[in-house]
């Protein structure tokens, strides 16, 4: 009756065999043990429950989150950018700058409430704001960015009202750095494995991400005279980028695992590709047109992608039930160690 039964939920599975032989198993097992304990069951292996994950993956769709990842990302460098740069005297860059704040900031909020499904979903999360919470905070960061952001693009555009351009400039630039980051803590702070187990790494990955894009896109459109600093914010955050991914594939934990294999892996080896080529290409030739116009679009490309190997690799550590198991093993195994060492 007791053959290969499983027990519903816990995600454990007995192995099959003879009595003896499994007394034997035990005793040999007891003999490492402080005070020669015998376990009373065999040793398990995790499965799950009819092949179901443990934990739920998030509903989020693809391409909408990615895409809104990497938008809000480049427009708030670009809002830093061009605030920065209309305090110091760059017409060309904060002209550009502003639009392609402007631009993102609305693309990404068409992305998020299409991945909502009903423009009035995103409303209903103005209506209360808990700090405690990364996706209400987020709400009220997403949106005074996006409305500063797009009303300073749009009076950009007309040529209108010079000193509400500034100010609408400097709230968005304010708002630019929450932006670029938060939607990393956001991830972060589920139960998803390769998201959770990397909470101190990821704002430095779409902090960096973030920078060569807004910086990238500002380089190759606006005139080598005024694109310094565009170039110099995109090398930066290129150089932080591959940093921050480096440390999150190469950690020793398990779930760095999704970050090289299936269809995360490819976008992460595309995105580090496109941005140390992007990179390069910035410093040795940003300051020629078309050296500042290929060196920018390879360092989006390469953010773009880096948002979809995040996206993917967490989408993979939700669904296996190896990537939550064997963690919570090596945290119950250490705590058992430390309170082994302390008695």
């Amino acid at each position: 009756m007791t053959e290969g039964l499983t027990t519903p939920g816990a995600g454990w599975r007995r192995a099959d065999g003879p009595p003896a032989q499994q007394r034997q198993k035990r005793r040999r097992r007891g003999n490492g043990r402080r005070g020669g304990e015998v376990p009373m069951v065999d040793e398990a292996e995790f499965t799950s429950y009819y092949g179901r994950p443990i934990i739920k993956p998030p509903v989020w769709k693809t391409p909408d989150v990615p895409l809104y990842l990497f938008l809000g990302g480049a427009a708030g460098s670009s809002a830093i950018l061009g605030a920065l740069s209309d305090l110091s005297g760059g017409p060309q860059l904060t002209r550009v700058a502003r639009l392609v704040a402007g631009g993102g900031s609305i693309a990404s909020v068409g992305f998020l409430i299409h991945d909502l499904g009903r423009p009035e979903r995103f409303l209903h999360m103005l209506r209360v704001i808990k700090p405690t919470s990364p996706l209400s905070v987020g709400t009220y960061i997403l949106s005074p960015f996006s409305a500063a952001a797009g009303a300073t693009a749009a009076v950009e555009l007309l040529g209108w009202f010079p000193r509400l351009k500034r100010f609408g400039g400097i709230v968005s630039g304010v708002f630019g750095g929450p932006m670029a980051t938060y939607t990393a803590v956001l991830l972060a702070n589920t139960a998803v494995p390769s998201w959770h187990a990397f909470h101190t790494k990821l704002p430095f990955v779409f902090g960096g991400s973030a920078m060569a894009a807004g910086g990238g896109i500002c380089m190759a459109l606006t005139p080598l005279s005024e694109s310094a600093p565009a170039r110099k914010m995109a090398i930066i955050g290129a150089g932080i980028e591959l940093v921050a991914v480096h440390g999150v594939e190469n950690d020793e934990s398990v779930v760095s695992e999704p970050y090289h294999v299936g269809r995360a892996g490819r976008f992460m080896r595309a995105a580090k590709a496109c941005s140390a080529a992007g990179l390069g290409l910035a410093v040795l030739g940003g300051r020629t047109r078309v050296g500042a116009t290929v060196s920018g679009a390879l360092l989006a490309a390469g953010s773009l992608l880096t948002r979809f190997g995040v996206f993917d690799a967490g989408m993979a550590s939700a669904r296996d039930p190896k990537y939550t198991v064997i963690p919570q093993r090596e945290r119950i195994k250490a705590r058992e160690d430390a309170g082994s060492i302390t008695r």
